[in-house]
C-alpha cells in the first residue's frame, strides 16, 4: 500500500475523531436507524416504517447542531433510555481495520494524539471501555465539554484556547466533511478523511480532501 505522502516532521499534533475514523460507523448507523426507530415502534405501538418516517424529520433537523450528538437531548425528545440502549447493543462496537497499529506506531513518536469528538461524554465513556483506547491519547476532547459541535468555529476557538495548538503543524483525520470544511476553515493544515467509515456500506469518493481506506496509509514515513 503506497500510502498518502506526508511528511511527518511537519507535523507536531495529531488529532483524530472517533466515530467513523476510529470506530466503525456501523455501530452509530444501526443504532439510529434501526434500533432506536424499532423501540420508538414498540413504545408507540407504530410498525417500523411509521417510526421512521416520524423520526426522520426529527432527526434532520438537528444535524450538525450540538443536540444531534446529545444523548440526555434524544432520551428527552424520545421519551427513550439512550443510554440503556446503546449499552444493550454495545458489542457491536468494532475498532475499524489496523487503527490499533497506528496507533501504537505513533504513541511511540513524539507527535501529540488527541482525541476530538463530537461524541456525548456518556457514548464516549462507554466506547472507551468497550475499546480499550483511552491510554493512547495525550488527551480526549468531547465537544460537549466545549459546548459547540465541531462544525462550528466555536467549537474551534475553545478548542485552541484550551490547547494551543500550531495549526499549522498539525493533522486532523476525521470522516466528516462538514467537520473538516470548519477545520479548514479555522486553519487546520492538514486534513484526512475516510473513505469507508462504515464497513458495512460502499466506499464514498470526494476530491476535497485526500482520503484514505485505512490507517495503513499513514504508516509511511512515520
Amino acid at each position: 500500500m503506497a500510502g498518502i505522502s506526508m511528511d511527518w516532521s511537519n507535523i507536531d499534533t495529531v488529532l483524530l475523531d472517533m466515530d467513523g475514523t476510529l470506530l466503525d460507523l456501523n455501530f452509530d448507523n444501526h443504532f439510529w436507524q434501526e434500533f432506536v426507530p424499532l423501540n420508538y415502534a414498540r413504545q408507540h405501538n407504530l410498525t417500523l416504517d411509521e417510526a421512521k418516517r416520524h423520526l426522520e424529520p426529527q432527526f434532520k433537523q438537528m444535524e450538525g447542531r450540538l443536540e444531534w450528538y446529545c444523548l440526555d437531548y434524544w432520551s428527552n425528545a424520545l421519551d427513550l433510555d439512550i443510554i440503556g440502549l446503546k449499552t444493550e447493543i454495545a458489542g457491536l462496537i468494532a475498532v475499524l481495520p489496523h487503527v490499533i497499529e497506528f496507533l501504537e506506531k505513533i504513541r511511540r513518536s513524539s507527535h501529540k494524539i488527541m482525541l476530538v469528538t463530537n461524541a456525548h461524554q456518556a457514548s464516549l465513556g462507554l466506547k472507551m471501555e468497550k475499546t480499550c483506547l483511552r491510554p493512547f491519547f495525550d488527551a480526549i476532547v468531547s465537544a460537549h465539554d466545549l459546548g459547540a459541535a465541531k462544525e462550528h468555529q466555536e467549537f474551534w476557538r475553545g478548542f485552541q484556547a484550551q490547547f494551543a495548538i500550531d495549526k499549522q503543524r498539525t493533522l486532523m483525520v476525521d470522516d466528516s466533511l462538514p467537520v473538516l470544511r470548519a477545520a479548514r476553515e479555522f486553519g487546520i493544515r492538514h486534513l484526512i478523511t475516510i473513505s469507508q467509515p462504515d464497513s458495512k456500506c460502499p466506499k464514498k469518493t470526494t476530491d476535497e480532501f485526500p482520503a484514505i481506506a485505512d490507517f495503513r496509509e499513514l504508516l509511511v514515513g512515520l
